[in-house]
């Protein structure tokens, strides 16, 4: 029996052996210091770090602008390079349908639809003059003939405490048949038969910093 039982006690022995010898050397692997990614020096089998000024520079943004003035142009690579998703003819275009749905809101005293397009000083002008209109009991039926052209006006890149603000002002060349009719359905002014030509500078902003892709229409004024 004691036999037996030094016998178990050296094979136990032995398997405590074995088992340190290869967990051992794992855990100490495991517990070598890796490089850090801006570590100055170097090991004996390391590659020294690669210091982060010499990483090659992000190449500049190719935008094709046309016709433009160079303050304009200016302005639209500052936005670009501070952008990435910046994208010119989609802002344009975004801009024009903007434009369009901006208009048959505040005709039809969409207040949803221009809370969401707008900032809150635009957004109020519009509010401002819908209620004077509905009190006056006066309705517009006007149609959005035609935009003749859409260009940029202006455009800079401003800093600030909230961040850097894009701001992009377009002009808009439209005809547009506009009438007004009291409460009783009858034109007080305006004719549908003549559509009249309508010049609008309208200014969009975006933080460039911010998460959400959508522009804002901040200013209005007349071409």
């Amino acid at each position: 029996m004691i036999v037996e039982i030094v016998i178990l006690a050296m094979i136990a022995a032995f398997l405590g052996l074995r088992l340190y010898s290869v967990l051992g050397r794992r855990a100490e692997h495991e517990e070598e210091s890796v490089p850090q990614r801006f570590d100055s020096g170097k090991d004996d089998d390391q590659r020294p770090a690669q210091s982060p000024q010499y990483a090659p520079a992000a190449p500049q943004r190719v935008i094709e602008m046309e016709g433009v003035m160079p303050a304009v142009e200016r302005g639209i690579r500052e936005i670009a390079q501070a952008d990435s998703r910046f994208d010119l003819p989609q802002f344009l275009a975004g801009a024009k349908g903007a434009y369009e749905m901006v208009l048959e809101a505040f005709w039809n005293g969409d207040r949803e639809t221009l809370r969401e397009l707008c900032d809150d000083d635009v957004y109020e002008g519009f509010v401002a003059a819908i209620e004077a209109r509905e009190e006056a009991g006066e309705t517009l039926d006007n149609k959005l003939i035609r935009i003749e052209e859409t260009r940029i006006h202006s455009a800079s890149l401003d800093g600030g405490r909230s961040g850097r603000t894009a701001r992009i002002a377009v002009l808009f060349v439209a005809d547009i048949a506009a009438v007004t009719r009291d409460r009783d359905g009858n034109v007080v002014a305006g004719s549908l038969d003549d559509a009249i030509e309508s010049r609008d500078v309208w200014t969009f902003s975006r933080n460039v910093g911010s998460k959400d892709p959508n522009w804002l229409l901040d200013e209005t004024d007349e071409g």
